[in-house]
C-alpha cells in the first residue's frame, strides 16, 4: 500500500508526478496558501507532508496529523514549523538548503546595488516623466560600492556566497556570527564593530529568539549615517518601526528589504512611503532553476524519510 501524503501548494509538475508514483497525494489546488481548515482536515491519516513557508505547522496541526512520519518544507527556513514538538512526536523534519544559496546571494547583491546606485528610484523618475534635464554633475548621486566595507550578519551558506560576490566588487568583508568561522576571505568581528564599521550591512542570519528584532533602534543608531541595510534573511530580524525612524531621520542612508515581519507587506506600513528604501516581494529564491531544484529536494527528502532513510537535509 502506498503511503499517504499531503502537499500544501502546487509546484513543478514533474516532481508532483514523481511523488504520485510513490504515494497517494492530496494536493491543495488553489493558487494561494492552503487555508487552515483544509490543512487540519486533510493532514489526518497522512504519513507525510510537504509544506511551504506560508503554512503554520504548529502543535495543533501536528496533533491533527498524529500518523505523520515526515514533514518536508520547500524552504531553507523552518521557523514556521514547531520542529522541536515534531521531533518529540517522532516526525522527521527536512528542508531545502544549498539549492537556493546562489539565487538568494545574487538577490542580496542586486538589492545592495539598487539601493547604492538609486536604480529603482531612477526607474520611477523616468516612468513618471520626471527626467526633464540633461546630464548635470549632481544629478541623483548614489554611493560607490568598490572599496567599501561590507558587513555580513550571519555567515552561513548564503552569507558566504554574498561575501564571495562582494570580493568581485573589491569590497572589504567583515562578518559577525555566533562563532568565528575562520575563513580566509572575511574578518570576524563582534556585533558592535560590525554595526559601526559597515558601509553596507547584509542580514543573512537565521531567525530565532536570539536574532529576532536584533536589528533594533540601538543597532541602527550604531551604524554609520551613510550606511545601507539589506535584509534577505527573515523579516522579524529587523525592527521595522525602528528602521522607519532611522531612514526618516537620516540615521542611515538607505535600506533594501526582500523579507518583512508581515507578508505580503502591509500597504499601510510607513516604509512604503519612503524614497530611500527598495522593497522587493520576497524574491530571494525566485528563479526558474532554483524553484525546480527546491521542489525536487522537497520531494526527495519526503520520499527518503518515508522509506525509513535519513534525508540529506534534516533539521
Amino acid at each position: 500500500m502506498k503511503p499517504k501524503v499531503i502537499v500544501t501548494r502546487n509546484f513543478s509538475g514533474k516532481w508532483i508526478e514523481r511523488l504520485k508514483e510513490f504515494a497517494d497525494v492530496t494536493l491543495w489546488q488553489k493558487d494561494a496558501p492552503a487555508d487552515r481548515e483544509w490543512l487540519i482536515s486533510n493532514v489526518k491519516g497522512k504519513d507525510g507532508a510537504i509544506v511551504m513557508l506560508t503554512d503554520s505547522v504548529d502543535r495543533e496541526l501536528i496533533e491533527a496529523g498524529k500518523g505523520l512520519k515526515a514533514i518536508s518544507t520547500m524552504s531553507v527556513g523552518y521557523d514556521h514549523i514547531d520542529a522541536e514538538y515534531a521531533r518529540k512526536n517522532g516526525i522527521v523534519v527536512s528542508n531545502t538548503p544549498d539549492v537556493l544559496t546562489d539565487s538568494t546571494a545574487d538577490m542580496g547583491m542586486a538589492l545592495l546595488l539598487s539601493a547604492a546606485r538609486r536604480i529603482v528610484e531612477g526607474d520611477r523618475l523616468v516612468r513618471n516623466k520626471g527626467w526633464k534635464e540633461k546630464w548635470k554633475p549632481d544629478f541623483m548621486l548614489g554611493l560607490e560600492v568598490s572599496g567599501k566595507t561590507l558587513g555580513i550578519y550571519g555567515l552561513g551558506r548564503i552569507g558566504k556566497a554574498v561575501a564571495e560576490r562582494a570580493r568581485a566588487f573589491s569590497m572589504n568583508v567583515i562578518y559577525y556570527s555566533r562563532t568565528d568561522k575562520r575563513v580566509g576571505f572575511a574578518e570576524y568581528v563582534d556585533f558592535k564593530k560590525l554595526l559601526s564599521e559597515s558601509d553596507f550591512l547584509v542580514v543573512t542570519v537565521s531567525l530565532n529568539e536570539e536574532t529576532r528584532n536584533s536589528i533594533d533602534k540601538a543597532a541602527l543608531d550604531a551604524m554609520k549615517n551613510d550606511a545601507i541595510l539589506v535584509n534577505i534573511s527573515r523579516g522579524p530580524v529587523v525592527d521595522e518601526i525602528a528602521l522607519y525612524e532611522a531612514l526618516k531621520g537620516g540615521n542611515i542612508a538607505g535600506a533594501a528589504l526582500d523579507v518583512y515581519t508581515e507578508e505580503p507587506v502591509n500597504l499601510d506600513s510607513p516604509l512604503v512611503n519612503l524614497e530611500n528604501i527598495v522593497l522587493s516581494p520576497h524574491l530571494g529564491s525566485a528563479t526558474i532553476e532554483t524553484r525546480d531544484k527546491m521542489a525536487e529536494l522537497a520531494v526527495t527528502n519526503l520520499i527518503e524519510a518515508l522509506k525509513g532513510n535519513r534525508p540529506k537535509y534534516t533539521v
